[in-house]
């Protein structure tokens, strides 16, 4: 028996998702993510099922799930049959790798020779110089799809991945669909117009060949938003009326959530989604966000009116996924409406969880708590606690930090004009001990982009 050590030694060289750093933020963007590639899997008419399920699998691994993993990778070896792919062979080395890792974790070293002999006869058979790794443009690709599912932040890395792929095999149209998704997730995570252009081509010639790629449609209509509105609305009527993937009907809402008077048409696509997908939770969330700017928008009846279904969708979000903390805050602010101590309650509740989740989670409390303190209850010291204790939360989002900043310098300047010179004083102190003196500069976001979304 080979010693655990040198096991890993050899699992380290294999290409699959335990070897390719694909981070996640937390434990609540982890479900999401679950959630997203089995109606990705379902609805995507493409052949990246079996990359898919098995980064399900992964996933299933890094919650302790361990069986369900395991299961799951068969579920993805089923998907490659049903796909009749002509490189069927790249595609099962990915299985395989993660095969070998679960089995390693679960200390069962037989099953994970068996893996490893496996890959390494496919390894000879393909006439690679490494004995357990096969660098060709599929693996590239799937590594590269694999990036973009767990997050438009790695549009980067995707796109390096895809562009290598394409020295390899220039007339592969996924690769150039691959290369097209990360230009595009690159501009929204950078907001340059090197990549709007390289992106709003790149897409257009996708479309023009794909003319039932939908997820194509609504990336090459979210960067046509500021130019050409009659562009923008051909496209994405023509996705509402043809295609049934909630994930790709949740991305049109989101577009016409922020598009003047085209709320109840964002309601109307949301509740379609949610027919077609009723435990994907942030369909749920997205309705309620729907609400809550119709009563922010809207007249004296409207807002009564978007009460009630403002809170029963974020309520069901909860339902379905106990760990989603942004529906959590929402309702904080809409109970909080009618009964104060209800809202401040909520809070009290959230913090108890608050270990559990993110940073950007715990954050957010400590903002949204801070908001409450100062502008419902008039207390400036408690108030500037609370945003001291969120910029204390290492890691999170940085635009949550600037909000935090932001407030704490407002209220310095708050404590002075009342004389309050001690309160002045310590928060100036305390800024300037975490590096935080002036006021950092806003970060602007495009409206389609202003709350937060899986990916």
């Amino acid at each position: 028996m080979q010693s655990r050590r040198l096991l890993w030694e050899k699992l380290r060289l294999l290409q699959c998702h335990f070897t390719w750093n694909v981070e996640f933020e937390d434990q609540v963007d982890v479900e999401h993510l679950l959630q997203f590639l089995t109606y990705k899997t379902e609805f995507t008419p493409y052949h990246n099922h079996g990359t898919y399920t098995a980064l399900k699998a992964f996933l299933y691994h890094r919650q302790k799930r361990y069986c369900e993993a395991l299961k799951t990778l068969k579920e993805a070896e089923m998907f490659l049959a049903i796909d009749q792919l002509t490189n069927i062979t790249c595609h099962i080395l990915l299985i395989y790798g993660n095969y070998a890792w679960v089995y390693y974790h679960l200390s069962n070293y037989d099953m994970t020779n068996l893996y490893l002999h496996r890959i390494q006869r496919i390894c000879q058979m393909m006439s690679s110089p490494e004995p357990y790794s096969v660098k060709t443009g599929e693996i590239l690709a799937q590594k590269g799809w694999s990036l973009l599912a767990a997050g438009f932040r790695n549009g980067v890395k995707a796109k390096e991945c895809f562009e290598i792929a394409l020295r390899q095999d220039l007339f592969n149209l996924q690769f150039w669909s691959g290369l097209a998704i990360s230009l595009y997730a690159t501009w929204e995570h950078l907001q340059t117009q090197e990549f709007w252009g390289k992106a709003k081509e790149l897409l257009e010639g996708i479309v023009l060949m794909q003319p039932g790629n939908y997820e194509m449609k609504v990336y090459l209509a979210t960067l046509l938003c500021r130019i050409s509105e009659q562009r923008v609305n051909h496209l994405l009527e023509e996705v509402v009326e043809q295609s049934r993937n909630p994930e790709i009907l949740r991305k049109v809402a989101r577009l016409y959530m922020f598009m003047p008077q085209s709320l109840p048409l964002a309601i109307s696509i949301l509740k379609e989604a949610i027919a077609l997908a009723p435990t994907y939770d942030i369909l749920h969330y997205d309705l309620g966000m729907c609400y809550r700017y119709q009563m922010e928008r809207g007249s004296p009846e409207e807002r009564a009116v978007s009460f009630k279904p403002a809170i029963e969708s974020f309520q069901r979000a909860v339902e379905v996924n106990s760990l989603f903390f942004d529906p959590m805050l929402e309702l904080a602010k809409l109970y909080g409406m009618e009964v104060p101590d209800q809202e401040e309650e909520v809070y009290a509740n959230l913090a108890e969880k608050a270990p559990h989740t993110s940073a950007s989670c715990r954050q957010a409390l400590c903002l949204q708590w801070g908001d409450f303190l100062l502008q419902k209850k008039g207390l400036k010291d408690k108030a500037s606690e609370k945003y001291m204790a969120g910029l204390l939360i290492a890691g999170g989002h940085s635009k949550k930090k600037d909000q935090l900043v932001s407030r704490l310098v407002d209220l310095a300047k708050k404590f002075q004009e009342e004389s309050e010179v001690g309160h002045t004083e310590a928060i100036r102190s305390f800024l300037q001990a975490q590096g935080l003196r002036e006021v950092p500069a806003q970060r602007q976001r495009p409206w389609w982009l202003s709350y937060r979304a899986l990916r």
